[in-house]
C-alpha cells in the first residue's frame, strides 16, 4: 500500500492536547459509544426476535443500526485508546483501513436512508401496491446493491488516498484519518483530487439529501388525504426520518461538498456525525416509536418471565 512514500506512520493531534482535557474526552465518548453499540443492538435483537416488526421500515432499520454500530466502531475505539496515549501514532495501512472503513459504513447508511423514505412513500402514496413493491426479496436485493455500491465508493476513495504521496510532516490534525486532513499533508498538487473527491463523496451527500428532502416533501403533503390518526401515526414516523436525515447529511455536507480548506469546528463537526449521530439515531427511533418500544418491553418481559421460571 505504500507508493512514493517516505511516511510510513502519522501521528494523530487528536481533539486536545491538554492531558486533563482528554481525560475527559476518554470518559465522554466512552459513554456515547457504549450508549451507541447497547442502543443500536437492542433494536438489531428487537428487531430479529419480535415478530411484530416484520415490515420492510423495520427491516431497514436494522441495516441501519447495524450500520450504526460499525460506523462508530470505526472510529470510536481508536479516539479513545488515543486519549490515553502520550503520543497518538497510526501506520500508513492502518490509516488507509480507517478511510475505508469510514466511507463504507457512511455510504451504507446514506443508502439505508434513502431505502426507509422509499419505504415510507410507498407506503403513505401508493399504500394498495405496498405489499408488492416492498416485498421482502425487493427489500433484500436493495441491501445487496447497497453493500455493493458503498464498496465501489470506498474503493474509489482508497484510490486516491493511494496517489497521495507524504514526504514531509506526518501530523494529522484530527482524531481519525480522513482523506481530508491527509490532502493537507500530500507532497503535490491536491487540487484534481479534492475535485474528484468533491464530485464523488460531495455529490452523494447532497444529491441524496435533496432526494430525501423531495421525497419527505411529497409524503408529507400527500397526509393531507389521510384520516386523523393515520395521519399522526405517519406523521410521526416521518418526523424521526427527517431528523436523522438533518443530522447525518448537514455535517456530511459540510465536510465533504468544499474546497480544500480548515475550520475550527471542523473536528466538532466530524464528531457529531461520526459519534453523536450512531448515538442519537436509536435514542430518536425508540423514543418516538410506539411499535419498537412496545415491541421491547413485550420481548424483555418474555426473557425476564423465562429466566424467572427457571
Amino acid at each position: 500500500m505504500q507508493q512514493n512514500n517516505s511516511v510510513t506512520e502519522f501521528i494523530l493531534l487528536g481533539l486536545t492536547q491538554n492531558p486533563m482535557r482528554q481525560k475527559m474526552v476518554f470518559v465522554i465518548f466512552f459513554i456515547f459509544y457504549v450508549g451507541t453499540v447497547v442502543g443500536n443492538l437492542l433494536i438489531i435483537v428487537t428487531i430479529k426476535y419480535s415478530p411484530t416488526l416484520g415490515n420492510p421500515m423495520y427491516f431497514f432499520l436494522f441495516y441501519l443500526s447495524l450500520t450504526d454500530s460499525c460506523f462508530s466502531t470505526s472510529i470510536a475505539p481508536r479516539l479513545l485508546v488515543d486519549s490515553l496515549s502520550a503520543k497518538k501514532i497510526i501506520t500508513y495501512n492502518e490509516c488507509m483501513t480507517q478511510v475505508f472503513a469510514l466511507h463504507l459504513f457512511g455510504c451504507m447508511e446514506i443508502f439505508v436512508l434513502i431505502f426507509m423514505a422509499a419505504d415510507r412513500y410507498v407506503a403513505i402514496c401508493k399504500p394498495l401496491h405496498y405489499p408488492t413493491i416492498m416485498r421482502r426479496q425487493v427489500c433484500t436485493i436493495l441491501i445487496v446493491l447497497a453493500w455493493i455500491g458503498s464498496f465501489i465508493h470506498s474503493i474509489a476513495q482508497i484510490i486516491l488516498a493511494l496517489r497521495l504521496p507524504f514526504c514531509g510532516p506526518n501530523l494529522i490534525d484530527h482524531y481519525c484519518c480522513d482523506l481530508q486532513p491527509l490532502l493537507k499533508l500530500a507532497c503535490m498538487d491536491t487540487y484534481r483530487i479534492n475535485l474528484l473527491l468533491v464530485s464523488n463523496s460531495g455529490a452523494i451527500c447532497s444529491s441524496s439529501f435533496v432526494i430525501l428532502i423531495i421525497s419527505y416533501i411529497v409524503i408529507l403533503h400527500s397526509l393531507r388525504n389521510h384520516s386523523g390518526e393515520g395521519r399522526k401515526k405517519a406523521l410521526s414516523t416521518c418526523t424521526s426520518h427527517i431528523i436523522v436525515v438533518i443530522l447525518s447529511f448537514g455535517p456530511c455536507i459540510f465536510i465533504y461538498t468544499r474546497p480544500p480548506t480548515s475550520f475550527p469546528m471542523d473536528k466538532m463537526v466530524t464528531v457529531f456525525y461520526t459519534i453523536g449521530t450512531p448515538f442519537l439515531n436509536p435514542l430518536i427511533y425508540t423514543l418516538r416509536n410506539a411499535e419498537v418500544k412496545n415491541a421491547m418491553r413485550k420481548l424483555w418481559h418474555i426473557k425476564i418471565t423465562s429466566e424467572s421460571k427457571r
